[in-house]
């Protein structure tokens, strides 16, 4: 039998990988409940990543950013 493995835990309602895998639909799967346990720390949650780097916003940068294309491609390839 050629197979992968994944860890994951049950969160009371559903198993949760910690890890992508490449299964398909339909496919069958061989779950083994272990008698260890997991705190509750390295349970992760997707989160959405949205924001992440606001705290390195610099505002007076943005305004440069507006017309930026069109500035460089006018001075590299002229005006049109």
């Amino acid at each position: 039998m050629k197979g992968l493995t994944a860890l994951g835990y049950y969160d009371g309602a559903n198993v949760r990988l910690l890890e992508k895998i490449a299964a398909k639909p339909n496919q069958k799967v061989i779950v083994t409940i272990m008698d260890e346990f997991m705190e509750p720390a390295q349970q992760t949650s997707k989160k959405s990543l949205r924001g992440a780097l606001s705290a390195y916003a610099n505002a007076d940068l943005a305004a440069q950013e507006k017309g930026a294309w069109e500035r460089a491609a006018a001075e590299k390839y002229g005006h049109f």
